[in-house]
This record gives structure tokens, sequence and C-alpha cells, in this order.
């Protein structure tokens, strides 16, 4: 009974995650355009971070509650699952453009954050200077963001519904309240099912809890490309998975120092893997086929298979 209790509280978490950053993506995309703010700086700023939010808000108050295999795996969990299954399914629907920006600047330099990642873990813990260096080098990555935005070199992003600026706040106000508190639910009941199940946190912050946070990517991704926008899904992936690591790693290490246990750094290798994968199978076409999805979603089979193994 206990055990169906704990993952109908995952389920309602999860749900209440998903709707929070929807809610709160719609209002904050409103109150900037009745401000005036550009459209292309909305959708790089506010709304990649809006679909980030769940992955932020799991990842922090794990933190808090001193959670780290949560914490940590959530977020490597997350940007594994982005690439391999959300781009996998994605391109398998329909192939996807890939930006010239997207594929000179943004993807190697995911793959140069990931190992940093790796880099500054692999002495055992993620300390408050490293999350300085992570919060330093994300300032540096919305810079880059504004100037491109200014450039016009990216991708337009659907305009946000026409509502009032008093809704807009209401959007907002709950949106922001329903992913603090579906975080909190998420994750105490993930840390229950662990421990019912004597599953190390590792393995469920890798599976369930990333592919929960990870489901606004998801569905933004494949609505965008039943929509024929496919060419904003891979630019979505990419700048989440950076926001994951830069913002929602760095904000938990100053908060506290956050544990890296050396198990990581196999999962570590397969998100930089991933990254790489990712890279290869844009350059020739200079876009993401549906061979390379297959490939991607076979990738993420391995992966699990190799979780459970350990597990």
């Amino acid at each position: 009974m206990d055990m169906l209790l704990q993952i109908l509280l995952l389920a309602v978490g999860f749900t209440m995650l998903i709707k929070g950053a929807d809610w709160f993506v719609e209002g904050a995309s409103s109150i900037a355009a009745k401000f005036g703010i550009p459209q292309l700086v909305i959708g790089l700023t506010i709304v990649a971070m809006g679909t980030s939010a769940p992955e932020a808000a799991v990842s922090v108050t794990a933190a808090l509650n001193n959670n780290a295999g949560i914490t940590i795996g959530n977020v490597v969990g997350s940007n594994i699952l982005n690439i391999f299954v959300i781009l996998g399914i994605t391109a398998t629907i329909t192939t996807l453009a890939v930006g010239k920006s997207t594929l000179k600047i943004e993807m190697p330099f995911m793959i140069v954050v990931t190992a940093l990642l790796l880099g500054l873990g692999i002495d055992g813990k993620i300390s408050r200077v490293d999350g300085i260096i992570f919060w330093v080098i994300f300032i540096g990555y919305l810079i880059y963001l504004l100037m491109l935005a200014k450039k016009g070199s990216a991708t337009e992003e659907e305009k946000p519904k026409d509502v009032s600026l008093g809704k807009a706040f209401v959007f907002a106000i709950i949106g922001f309240a329903l992913i603090i508190w579906g975080s909190d639910v998420t994750v105490d009941a993930a840390t229950n099912i662990a421990q019912m199940l004597g599953v190390d946190e590792r393995i469920i912050g890798l599976t369930i809890v990333a592919l929960g946070t990870s489901l606004p990517e998801l569905c933004a991704s494949v609505v965008a490309a039943r929509k024929g926008k496919a060419d904003i899904a891979i630019g979505n992936v990419v700048g989440s998975n950076l926001f994951n690591i830069l913002f929602v790693v760095g904000t938990s290490a100053l908060i506290t120092p956050v544990p890296f246990a050396k198990e990581f750094i196999v999962d570590m290798g397969v998100a930089i893997g991933a990254a790489v994968l990712l890279f290869l199978c844009s350059l020739k076409d200079k876009a993401l086929k549906r061979w390379a999805g297959i490939t991607m979603l076979l990738g993420y089979v391995g992966y699990f298979i190799f979780l459970m193994m350990k597990s």
C-alpha cells in the first residue's frame, strides 16, 4: 500500500512539474512581451529556462535535503535522456535541421561544459568554488545569447498567447508555485521508492526523476516537429543541457557542496559520448535524420540495460 501511495505521489509530482512549467513559460513570456522584450530573446532565455525549471527545482530541493544522488543524477540523467530519447524520438518523426551557430558554437560548447562537470567533480564533490565557476560561465552564455538575438541569427519562437498582464502574472506565479511544490513531492516520493526497493538513489535520479523532469522538453520538441518547426528542437535541447549544468548544478553547489560519487564518472562519460554523437550525426547533412534518431534511441536502450545490470 505504501509503495502504491509513493508511485501515485511520484505521478502527481511529475504532473505538477509539467503543468507548472507550461504555465510559467506562458505567463513569463506574455509578461516579457507586454514590456516590449523581443520575442527572440524570450524564446532563448525564458522559454528555454522554463522547460528546464523542473530539473532546477528538483535538483536544488535535493541539494537542500542532502539527497546528492538525485541532484547530480537528475542533471546527468536528464542531459543523456534529452539527447538520446528526446532528439531520438523527434528525429525519428521528422528530419531536424541544425542551425549554423548551433553546430559551430553551441554543440561544441555543450561538449566542453559537460567535460568540465566531469573534471570538477572527479575529486569527489562539486564545491562552492566550482559553483561560482559554473555561474560565471552561465552569465557569459547569457551574454552570448543576447548578442546572438541582436544579430537575428537565431530562430524565431512562436508568439505567446495574447493574455492580459494580470492573467499573465497569475499564470507565472501559479506555475512557479507548482514547480516548487511538485519538485518537493517528486524528490520525496522518488527517495522513498528507492529506499523501499533497495535501489540506489543514483539509479532513481538517472532514470525515473530524469524522465519526469525532461517531459517538458520532450513535449516541446515533439510538438515543434509536428508543427514543421523542427529546426528549434535541437537548439532547445542543447540550451536545456547547458542550463542544467551551468545554472542547476552551479546553484546547487552554491547552496551546499554537492558530493560527486565515483559511479557518476561512467555516467558522465555517457553524457559526453551522447553530446559528441549528436555533433557527429549533425555534421554531414547539417541535420539529424531518421537513422540518427534510431541510433540515439538504441544508445539509450544500451545505457538503460547497463544501469539495470549495475543496480
